[in-house]
């Protein structure tokens, strides 16, 4: 009787910049796994008879096969399985939270470290880059159905949907309301945690398929939804995230050196504040900066700063470190750079000088209580535990909501109260008939992977509606 094989409980780590080199550039920290690397860590993989870590994935994906076709170094086959459930692998095997998803669920996690499934998506990506025209599925091969719809915004959720029924054999076309393309994915992330070409490669991917790509068309503005229903798309699908900052609502918070993180990193990455003087995007970041929250794009902001010159740069989150809902990866990429958390602190009031110019913050300690409908400890102040912090830069990182300016010129568009799109969660449907939405404007600041799954889940109940 052979003998069986012993399990490896340890995976292959991924290597990366030194931290004393990367708050030196915006050139990606992480730099991926060798052919070697790879191999090994998927030859951890026990492939499983009832594979639990599919359950894990918002979109799907057949994680065993992709897994075994990277131990066979059958590379193409890989990319097939991938591009067949996920369009955007380039981006998910990076900012994916696979830690809390589909590795959370693998088995090997019950006794030691999960296969690094997000590592090995983004190493299939990386291979497909360099080996151009190994793909999924061509424009050439989809037969047309005749019907068109249009997806506004070409972030996450609109590039899937649109990439899902393309391949149906619609005639798909994208509304997006900036110059560039990819929404949160390329004013939101940084370069060095997503790069742009990563980004406009997979838009490129979709575009492919024979999606139509249509820039500087902001919906509400030079067309309604109920315009675009008119003029002959069958089908509109809202994705165009949500964009409109959410702020602290403190004295002083329009000081001139408050941004919100979405001007700090829309400045910087959209911009290119960090190519400065080769773009001319004015930024002001001084010695001292504070960022509150504790996501991450509270880790995003800090980051930035420190790389754009900031001396000191701190993390101010009214919790302590086990609620920050950041990913435990750019908490520790964070740390290590050098940012300093400063936990259970809360600002009262921003300070100002004579030229109206952010000088310091006024904080006051908290203490934790109950769990709240978030289940974590509900935040306390504590009396008279103010102090004062001096800053030169201020940013509230505390999470997005959508713009009003589709809902304000859509009517029969239902809203929740919190002003996201009401949807029915299962199919994406809205209020408003032949009007579908997913991704942020339905839920709030999320994810990149669950605003994918909710655009397959859209794409596949417009494609059961339109059929018939």
């Amino acid at each position: 009787m052979p003998e069986k094989q012993k399990i490896n409980l340890n995976r292959a780590s991924m290597p990366k910049q030194t931290p004393e080199a990367r708050v030196k550039n915006f050139s990606e920290v992480a730099l991926g796994y060798t052919q070697e690397q790879a191999r090994e860590e998927a030859g951890r993989c026990i492939q499983c008879k009832k594979p639990r870590c599919m359950d894990g994935c918002p979109v799907g994906i057949d994680i065993p096969g992709f897994i075994k076709a990277i131990a066979k170094d059958d590379l193409p086959e890989a990319v097939r399985i991938l591009k067949d459930k996920n369009s955007l692998p380039g981006i998910c095997g990076r900012v994916c939270p696979q830690e809390t998803q589909c590795e959370m669920t693998c088995l090997l996690a019950k006794k030691g470290a999960p296969i690094a499934i997000g590592r090995l998506e983004r190493y299939v990506a990386s291979w497909e880059q360099s080996h151009p025209g190994v793909v999924a599925q061509k424009k050439e091969s989809i037969k047309s159905n005749g019907k068109k719809v249009a997806v506004v915004g070409s972030g996450p959720a609109g590039l899937t949907c649109a990439a899902d029924l393309a391949k149906l054999g619609y005639k798909v076309t994208i509304l997006e309301a900036l110059h560039v393309t990819g929404g949160v994915l390329t004013y939101g992330i940084p370069e060095f945690r997503l790069p742009k070409g990563i980004v406009q490669r997979e838009v490129n991917y979709v575009a492919s398929l024979g999606v139509e790509i249509k820039l500087d068309n902001v919906i509400g503005k030079i067309a309604t939804v109920d315009e675009l229903l008119q003029n002959g798309c069958d089908a509109v699908f809202l994705a165009p995230g949500a964009g409109a900052p959410m702020f602290l609502n403190i004295p002083g918070e329009n000081l001139s050196g408050v941004y919100s993180a979405n001007e700090f990193l829309t400045r910087t990455n959209l911009m290119k504040a960090y190519l400065f003087p080769q773009y001319d995007t004015p930024i002001q970041v001084g010695q001292r900066v504070a960022v509150f929250g504790g996501g991450n794009v509270a880790m995003d902001a800090s980051r930035c700063a420190l790389r754009l010159g900031a001396k000191e740069v701190y993390i101010v989150y009214r919790r302590s470190e086990v609620e920050m809902p950041a990913r435990a990866e750019e908490r520790e990429n964070a740390k290590e750079e050098g940012v300093i958390f400063k936990l259970l602190a809360n600002p009262r009031r921003f300070i100002g000088n004579e030229q109206g110019r952010v000088t310091g913050v006024e904080l006051y300690e908290m203490e934790l209580g109950e769990p709240d409908e978030s289940g974590r400890r509900r935040p306390i102040p504590k009396p008279g535990t103010e102090f004062t912090m001096d800053i030169d830069i201020a940013i509230p990182a505390l999470g997005t909501k959508p713009n009003p300016i589709i809902p304000s010129t859509t009517e029969g568009l239902e809203l929740t109260r919190w002003g996201t799109v009401k949807t029915d969660e299962a199919t994406g449907r809205t209020s408003k008939d032949r009007v579908w939405c997913g991704g942020d404007m339905a839920t709030g600041s999320a994810t990149v992977i669950s605003a994918m799954g909710a655009a397959r889940r859209a794409a596949n109940d417009i494609h059961a509606y339109l059929s018939g």
